[in-house]
């Protein structure tokens, strides 16, 4: 069940919003910074070990029942773009729904009370693992894939891509998903008694600045 649960929790039709979403992909293809199959891994492979990193920390934390209020002042503190921060919410509140409608739980209706401008994405990401019978690994598989395939899918769009060329793109990120995954998980286990400072908080301050100026954009095809 628990695999199921995973497969339905990162496919990209899961009903939380996230196609709507490049994760900087459109800001760096305008940029030039990503151009082809070459710069696509390498913004992927950078933004695992970033954003990515973090997310799957807090997914992580949050599906192995860390107090998810904490966690969520943690998101905060390690989301210095005001534009990434509202994202984030926003995207919370798209995976409440789903999660909520999908596998109803105590944990689910607490975060929304208290949270109910929304709470940052990847804490309702492990919220919902737990809820689904999914370990903290889990979910932190589940968030570092999301920070990479949201983003190469969009690369199909905005640049034409091949999706093969694409696909082959997360299959060579395999290796680096696992190490995201379990470095995270890791983490997590120490918050318990480390709290959320043994959670990773590794920055990207490029995708930071560009995503104040996307969001700034008055034409554009993703909202993030």
């Amino acid at each position: 069940m628990s695999r199921t649960a995973l497969l339905l929790l990162a496919d990209g039709r899961f009903p939380a919003g996230g196609h709507a979403h490049s994760g900087g992909m459109e800001a760096a293809v305008a940029s030039g910074r990503v151009h082809d199959t070459a710069s696509l891994e390498a913004f992927c492979r950078g933004r695992l070990h970033t954003a990515g990193l973090v997310a799957a920390g807090l997914a992580a934390a949050a599906a192995g029942g860390h107090d998810t209020l904490a966690l969520d002042e943690a998101a905060d503190t390690r989301t210095p773009s005001p534009a990434l921060r509202g994202i984030a919410r926003r995207l919370g509140r798209q995976m409440m729904r789903a999660a909520r409608a999908t596998w109803p739980c105590a944990g689910l209706d607490h975060l929304a009370r208290h949270r109910p401008q929304g709470a940052h994405q990847p804490v309702v990401l492990g919220v919902a693992a737990r809820a689904a019978g999914l370990t903290a690994r889990d979910a932190a598989q589940a968030a570092a894939y999301e920070s990479v395939g949201g983003p190469a899918t969009a690369a199909v769009r905005l640049l034409s891509l091949d999706p093969f060329d694409a696909t082959a793109v997360l299959a060579r990120l395999a290796d680096d998903l696992d190490t995201v995954a379990g470095t995270a998980a890791d983490a997590a286990g120490r918050a318990v008694t480390e709290g959320v400072a043994a959670l990773p908080s590794a920055s990207a301050p490029l995708l930071d600045i560009t995503a104040e100026q996307h969001a700034a954009w008055t034409v554009r095809l993703f909202a993030s």
